[in-house]
């Protein structure tokens, strides 16, 4: 594409003309976009008749893509439609095309990101995704810019505003998943099949965005533990707090053992640590850098308008390149001596709570099985004796164990006949002062 002068103009096509995406057709048209020099040419929607939050002349507004990839007018492509596809497709085309484009798409950028940026290279274009993880905060850009220098050796994260929100009403006032997950829902939280959120797949795309630029290592969400937050009950959050922790989904990657272990599960947070204050539907990524040290990026990590300056700070960059030259910094590159570890190597402590019948010898045998699978035990608790039916919720903590030998043993304890369920089990994070 042809370098644009210091004062032209520069064309935008937006893909998408949902809540973001009329949020963003409102900064462009606004004194802010008009005084950088950018022009809304077109925007691509399913139906042209439907109500909208920002008022676009009907010409403006199409259902032809080709009318916004194929256009002369266009350089740079905003990419807000969401999903695998035709959003795949249409990044592509653009690309190809000799276009910008600025997505704000978790799922393709997670699983299609290395063939879209070595696209983009070839056609000497840039790809931005600065929206895809965190919303409002900015976290790609200080990966691909401020800490370049930095060996990372550690991201730590929350990253998924509805889990957050569900979790923070079940920790602050004893609601049941179900409850709080209906009240999510009601305030436009949660979608209305919150599998994606509630289930991880959401926070699995984001973390694999992350470890790729951190570390440089090609992250297949396949290849990523995860675990949601449906088993999480109200009393787990009861439990918990007496321990001296919360519960949060926490999506982390870290160098290990000459390896890189990336997983997103629920995890008890220390209490006194920063992350254990994050309520509601904020975000936080918690970054760790060989030079910088721990860094905290925090924010409203979704909705229209912190996802728009998101999005609207890819645009301005790339028309700073089509005016004045240059181009936009790209991922590190792949390092093949960082492999993904097995989460069956994991090491952690452990929170293991099971509904036992309440008599003599139940812990001896439960810490028997433990014993032989080399698991020891740092604190037990018995809770909610329910005397009619001669049966009580046993907490158990425990020293750091392998991931591999917790779970056999969980196998083995919930075939027990003294135990009626293995209700939940929780990794412990461990922070600097407790490793």
């Amino acid at each position: 594409m042809d370098k644009r002068g210091p004062g032209a103009q520069v064309g935008i096509g937006l893909l998408g003309l949902g809540v973001v995406g009329s949020s963003v057709a409102t900064a462009l048209r606004s004194p802010v976009g008009r005084d950088h020099g950018l022009r809304l040419c077109a925007a691509l929607v399913r139906d042209p008749s439907r109500q909208r939050a920002v008022d676009l002349p009907p010409e403006m507004v199409t259902t032809d893509p080709d009318a916004i990839l194929d256009s002369p007018d266009i350089d740079i492509v905003v990419e807000l439609m969401g999903g695998e596809q035709p959003a795949l497709e249409y990044i592509s085309r653009a690309l190809s095309a000799g276009k910008h484009v600025t997505t704000a798409n978790k799922e393709v950028i997670s699983k299609h990101g290395e063939r879209l940026r070595e696209l983009a290279a070839e056609n000497g274009v840039s790809l931005q995704y600065e929206a895809s993880v965190g919303g409002g905060i900015p976290i790609i850009s200080p990966l691909l810019n401020d800490l370049v220098a930095n060996e990372i050796l550690g991201l730590r994260a929350i990253i998924n505003g509805t889990t957050n929100y569900i979790l923070t009403q079940m920790a602050s006032g004893g609601t049941s998943f179900d409850d709080a997950l209906a009240e999510a829902q009601r305030l436009g939280y949660a979608e209305a099949d919150p599998t994606a959120d509630v289930d991880a797949h959401d926070a699995v795309y984001k973390i694999s965005i992350l470890a790729r630029l951190a570390f440089g290592v090609s992250v297949p969400v396949e290849n990523i533990y995860r675990e949601g937050i449906r088993r999480t009950a109200a009393q787990d959050f009861r439990y918990a707090e007496e321990l001296g922790y919360t519960i949060k989904l926490l999506a982390a990657a870290r160098r290990e053992d000459g390896g890189l272990l990336v997983r997103v599960h629920p995890a008890l947070i220390p209490g006194d640590v920063p992350m254990a204050k994050v309520e509601g539907v904020l975000n936080v990524v918690e970054v760790e850098g060989d030079l910088a040290g721990p860094l905290w990026f925090q924010g409203r990590g979704a909705g229209a308008k912190p996802t728009a300056s998101a999005v609207m700070g890819d645009v301005l960059r790339a028309a700073a390149v089509l005016r004045h030259g240059g181009t936009l910094p790209q991922a590190r590159q792949i390092d093949p001596g960082l492999p993904l570890l097995a989460m069956a190597e994991h090491e952690c402590k452990y929170y293991l709570r099971l509904t036992v019948r309440d008599r003599p010898g139940v812990l001896a045998q439960i810490a028997g099985v433990l014993g032989d699978l080399e698991i020891s035990i740092a604190s037990v608790l018995q809770m909610d004796a329910d005397p009619e039916r001669g049966a009580a919720d046993l907490v158990i903590m425990t020293h750091p164990a392998r991931e591999a030998n917790m779970q056999r043993a969980v196998q083995r304890i919930d075939a027990l006949g003294v135990v009626d369920t293995v209700a939940n089990l929780i990794r412990v994070e461990s922070y600097p002062a407790d490793r």
